[in-house]
């Protein structure tokens, strides 16, 4: 086999067996091809790959100043091709499996506070050229924020999940994995609304020939549903409109700020970690984390005596010269 077949015959069993994501699949495809490339300029192809080849690989990574989380994503696509290719007897080696790779640097993620939330919850709502723009635009956010949802999984929501007033939302998670999560009253509000107006315009085009969609958030793009992009841009737009630093807004910010907005407010580690389907509570900790420094950040800018100890240090603060 060629490269590209390995590249393509590991793809699909990812797709098939662990129920990988599209996007997971293009990451995998994107950092496969890259080593590929970089091995056949090299004359050497995946079947005659060395661990000295592979560390080489790492090397020239780091020479062309790829950041560490991207060389240790691609370090993690390569040992799982290799353990694919020793499972399949392709190779009766694994040249990955020895390799420690950079590592990932531990960053806080970024996250609002209640009223920025509330300033783009407010944006929503008056942002768009139609009434059903607007209505659309509101359910989304409200959804997003009220549930924690990875954007992709909010984009494709099935219609039939909205139907009959739910309290709870079934969301189709990463690996196929069902998980149910709960709707505030302003989500149920909105999702309502929004569902009456989404069934009028679907009825129009049913009209006009058009075929009927099963999502929740219909486009007519090649996907059938609103996609990541487009709402990555109109969050950005939010942003701007409800005075909201865009820098710190992505639609990732929603779901950080629902965790952290609970656990500050006394939710169980646990509950949260079953919220936004993660596999490990290993990776909910880092809220934990974010609200620890957010509190550290309230003590030094607010405490009578953090002022002092700064002005005395030759800072200031706004009380100077009062």
């Amino acid at each position: 086999m060629d490269d590209l077949h390995w590249i393509s015959t590991f793809l699909d069993a990812q797709a098939a067996e662990l129920g990988a994501a599209q996007n997971t699949q293009m990451a995998y495809a994107r950092d496969l091809r890259d080593f590929a490339d970089w091995s056949a300029r090299k004359n050497i192809g995946f079947g005659e790959v060395t661990q000295d080849t592979i560390e080489d690989y790492l090397i020239f990574c780091d020479a062309q100043g790829l950041a560490q989380s991207t060389r240790a994503r691609r370090l993690s696509a390569i040992k799982q091709l290799y353990r694919f290719a020793f499972d399949e007897g392709w190779r009766s080696d694994n040249p990955a499996i020895r390799i420690k790779g950079p590592g990932r640097a531990k960053r806080l993620p970024k996250t609002l506070d209640v009223p920025e939330v509330d300033r783009l919850l407010d944006a929503a709502r008056s942002t768009g050229r139609t009434t059903a723009d607007k209505l659309r635009n509101t359910c989304l956010m409200e959804l997003l924020y009220a549930t924690g949802m990875r954007v992709t999984e909010l984009m494709s929501l099935p219609v039939s999940a909205a139907r009959g007033e739910p309290r709870m939302l079934l969301v189709m998670g990463k690996g196929g994995k069902e998980r149910m999560v709960p709707l505030s009253p302003p989500a149920r509000t909105a999702l309502a609304t929004w569902l009456g107006t989404r069934d009028d315009l679907e009825e129009s085009a049913r009209a006009k020939g058009q075929p009927a969609s099963k999502f929740l958030f219909p486009s007519r793009g090649k996907l059938g549903h609103l996609t990541r992009h487009w709402f990555y841009q109109l969050i950005k737009d939010l942003a701007v409109t409800g005075g909201v630093s865009p820098d710190k807004v992505t639609p990732h910010t929603l779901r950080h700020a629902f965790a952290t907005h609970l656990l500050a407010n006394g939710a169980d580690l646990r509950a949260i970690q079953t919220l936004l389907g993660h596999a490990d509570v290993a990776t909910t900790e880092i809220y934990t984390h974010v609200l620890d420094e957010r509190l550290r950040e309230l003590v030094t800018e607010h405490h009578p005596l953090a002022r002092d100890a700064k002005r005395k240090s030759g800072g200031s603060t706004s009380s100077d010269g009062q």
